[in-house]
């Protein structure tokens, strides 16, 4: 996990990790945190507040690795529409090391500016590429620990074929705090029909 992957949700470290893991050996705490594909809607539904995206599509799992894709519910009761494919890493030692959401993978809405893992400042220039009809992207800055998000900007048109699209955002965070950098898109037939994450750290 260490220098590979930013930490962005449930657990801010590995001292977070080893409290939970002492309290779920004594008493059972919160075992979610050893499913991946639980972990993986509650951050999408608790941590980014994305309440109607509440289908797992499919699921890649191996002993340390998974990916989860997350949706809706299809128009009609047809098959769930895929918003993002999360991806999800062990955090930790031992056989009860839970998931931790470390970001997600590019489809046809990325987010690639700041690099993942960058030192960032406050404004940031968020960026990606997307394809689709009439777009209208939300970003939003978020960090564990805190319930409502801590910048954000609304809404950015786009749309066409792989096309760029890009906003700036101001936020306050303390130096040195791991961000989750998420935009999200949607409007057609859900509120939030896609979303892409990215992982920063606040420059000290």
């Amino acid at each position: 996990m260490a220098g590979r992957y930013q930490p962005l949700w449930p657990f801010a470290d590995e001292k977070q990790v080893r409290d939970w893991q002492e309290s779920y050996r004594s008493g059972g705490h919160q075992p979610w945190h050893l499913d991946a594909e639980q972990t993986a809607l509650s951050f999408t539904q608790g941590f980014l507040g994305f309440t109607g995206v509440d289908q797992v599509v499919k699921r890649t799992v191996t002993a340390g690795d998974a990916r989860v894709s997350v949706g809706i519910r299809g128009e009609g009761g047809g098959r769930p529409g895929i918003a993002a494919v999360i991806h999800l890493v062990r955090f930790g030692t031992g056989p009860d090391a839970p998931w931790e959401v470390v970001g997600t993978d590019d489809t046809t809405f990325s987010l690639t500016t700041p690099r993942y893992g960058a030192l960032v400042s406050s404004p940031v220039t968020v960026g990606g590429r997307i394809t689709g009809v009439d777009e209208s992207i939300r970003v939003d800055v978020r960090a564990t620990g805190s319930a409502r998000p801590l910048g954000g900007r609304c809404c950015v048109s786009a749309g066409g074929d792989d096309v760029p699209w890009s906003a700036t955002v101001t936020f306050r965070a303390a130096p040195g705090r791991t961000l989750t950098l998420v935009a999200s898109t949607g409007g057609h037939v859900a509120e939030v029909e896609r979303f892409t994450v990215t992982g920063v750290r606040v420059a000290r």
